[in-house]
């Protein structure tokens, strides 16, 4: 991938201490990890080589692993780096700790306009510092926003996030926020993450 984005970092798995499972997925699970030397809490997200293999998903997870570990917004999750061992590849990623949003909606119904308002807020920023690194991110949804304990977003899993200077033509994301030139395979860029906020309805 020549977008001139630098590797993740490769850390070491003795580093961390690790605890219980916080999510599962289709690779693997994400589980509660702490740094031993620096007592900082992480969540550990395990995938399992020979599923992403068997999957041809080895460049899909390099470029979403490269793409989040050049990325620096107070609204998405830090990629800290990664280690493996024979069967896993783990990724370290910041804990956040508040859940994901989908959830909470989950709980209260709706959002009240003011609420829906200050999230609104907060993924109209991402967008515009993803899109100006020509990242169009593809896949938002509120299982992909994290609360954190200070009330605001973090931004998760950029699976579906590619690198585009003008047009592509991958047919991907959640059925329920697709844009009409994605599933009418016209090529599409940066504006079909403004319909998923629309979608939202944040």
């Amino acid at each position: 991938m020549s977008t001139g984005l630098a590797k993740p970092k490769k850390l070491k798995l003795t580093d961390y201490e690790v605890f219980q499972t916080l999510g599962t997925g289709s690779f693997g699970r994400v589980k509660l990890a702490r740094n031993k030397q620096t007592n900082k809490y992480v969540a550990l997200k395990s995938l399992k080589k020979a599923e992403i293999i068997r999957l041809k998903q080895v460049d899909h997870v390099i470029n979403e692993n490269t793409i989040l570990g050049n990325l620096q917004h107070p609204f998405i999750v830090t990629f800290e780096g990664f280690c493996q061992d024979p069967r896993y590849l783990y990724l370290v990623l910041e804990f956040v700790s508040g859940g994901e949003l989908f959830t909470y909606l989950r709980s209260i119904g709706r959002l009240d306009t003011q609420h829906a308002a200050f999230y609104g807020a907060q993924v109209a920023s991402i967008f515009e510092y993803l899109h100006s690194k020509n990242i169009v991110y593809r896949d938002l949804k509120p299982e992909n926003l994290l609360i954190a304990d200070d009330g605001y977003l973090k931004l998760t899993d950029f699976g579906f996030a590619k690198v585009v200077e003008g047009r592509t033509y991958t047919l991907c994301g959640t059925p329920e926020y697709l844009a009409p030139e994605i599933l009418l395979n016209k090529g599409h860029g940066k504006a079909v993450d403004w319909w998923t906020l629309g979608i939202l309805n944040l």
